[in-house]
């Protein structure tokens, strides 16, 4: 009898992990709650909301779900893994109380200086004076978090002392992020790149996936507003052996360790992104879920069933498990509405998506769309991401943009240099 597993979540990330898990040798029946225009072909989409627990609670008892795979990390950071727990529900994905690595800045921020974790230096407050009187200390360029989840908006990185007083009156005088913004971190500024290390854990194991890089600001050249990710490629060359070792240990292992020790062991993906300058680094932030664009360049890689992993988090035997990548290199472009990140049209036409060859080596994966009839609408920010793969970078970006010019419709736009920066030095 197949296993019947419910994926939450709506993005190009859920219809990732749909894609993986279709590919199981295990027979299995998939849901998805509420899913998007492309899982139908994958799975029976649910109309559920990601973040209406009571919901996807009683969704899984209704369709007796054996396991439940939590993409977003609202639904997470709102204890949709511990209710499942409560209802006897297999779920893949933190607690609440593991979660906070990402709910919260502030958490985050004192686990990785209490568990050693090297960091940004930073300051959490919950007087508006009293990080005023720090901003005047420090000066721009800084960075101001809000404390907690503002879909992805509540980083803010200035670059004068003006802009930065601006942004602390956004976040703790004016409420721009509402409740999240009741206690603000404040932190050095670091400069680098950015490479996203996505790992298994299952409460006291961590495997790291392959690496890879998102492209965070909205056009080309890392130009304009930072957005959820206009793409991304792995592998990404910005951590050599020895140093992914060491970020495992001195990252992930003590991440885990230090949660472990407060009660509340992490079981699911761990997301940290790094700031990487000359051969060392610093972490940025904790997720406590897979990223999205990575998940669209990472799983296509993973030539090991996802669900033996998933299996081995929740028995807390992930070391047993031999994991195998491919050789292969993959690139995600994506296509976002115009306006995106900002106000952006819904319900426009996609055009051409019958016009993408049938090729093992492109995937079309879907986030903010949806059916109408035998039409496919926009229905969000990031529309589509394109994902292929190619014996090295360059065959990989040639294949995904490509693709592009099939597709289209009014205001679409996507960036036109993913990967570009790494083809330049020769990395290939």
């Amino acid at each position: 009898m197949a296993r019947r597993v419910l994926v939450v979540g709506s993005g190009g990330r859920e219809h990732a992990l749909l894609w993986s898990l279709s590919r199981s040798q295990e027979p299995l029946d998939l849901f998805v709650a509420p899913g998007n225009g492309g899982t139908g072909a994958l799975a029976r989409n649910m109309a559920v909301r990601a973040e209406d627990i009571d919901g996807i609670v009683a969704l899984a008892r209704e369709e007796a779900i054996d396991l439940v795979v939590v993409g977003p990390e609202a639904p997470l950071a709102l204890g949709l893994v511990d209710r499942l727990q409560e209802a006897g529900i297999a779920a893949f994905g933190p607690t609440a109380a593991a979660a906070r690595v990402e709910s919260s800045k502030a958490f985050s921020k004192a686990l990785m200086r209490d568990q050693g974790i090297p960091s940004a230096s930073f300051g959490t407050f919950t007087e508006y004076a009293s990080a005023r009187d720090y901003l005047e200390a420090h000066p721009a360029p800084i960075v101001l978090k809000a404390d907690g989840l503002a879909a992805g908006k509540g980083v803010l990185v200035c670059q004068t002392d003006a802009e930065a007083q601006d942004a602390l009156r956004a976040i703790m005088v004016d409420r721009q992020f509402g409740e999240a913004g009741s206690r603000v971190v404040i932190e050095e500024y670091l400069t680098g790149q950015e490479v996203s290390v996505l790992a298994f854990a299952d409460g006291r194991h961590v495997v790291p996936m392959v690496l890879a890089q998102d492209h965070k600001p909205a056009y080309d050249g890392d130009r304009g507003p930072n957005t959820g990710g206009m793409g991304c490629f792995a592998p990404a060359p910005l951590l050599d052996a020895a140093l992914l070792q060491r970020v495992t240990t001195e990252v992930l292992q003590r991440a885990l360790d230090g949660l472990e020790a407060m009660g509340c062991p992490y079981v699911g993906v761990l997301y940290a992104g790094l700031m990487v300058r000359d051969g060392d680094y610093k972490v940025l932030e904790f997720n406590c879920r897979f990223g999205d664009p990575e998940t669209q360049v990472i799983l296509p890689l993973l030539e090991t069933d996802l669900l033996t992993i998933i299996d081995a988090c929740l028995a807390g035997s992930l070391d047993s498990v031999a994991f195998k990548w491919s050789s292969r290199s993959a690139v995600c472009v994506v296509m976002a509405s115009g306006g995106y990140p900002g106000s952006y049209e819904r319900g426009l036409e996609i055009q051409g998506l019958e016009r993408i060859p049938a090729d093992k080596d492109l995937i079309v994966f879907h986030a903010g769309t949806r059916r109408e009839g035998a039409r496919v609408l926009t229905d969000g920010g990031r529309v589509l991401g394109l994902t292929a793969l190619g014996d090295d970078l360059a065959a990989a970006m040639s294949r995904a943009y490509a693709a592009t010019a099939a597709v289209r419709w009014p205001g679409a736009f996507y960036r036109r240099d993913i990967g570009t920066r790494n083809l330049a030095k020769g990395d290939r």
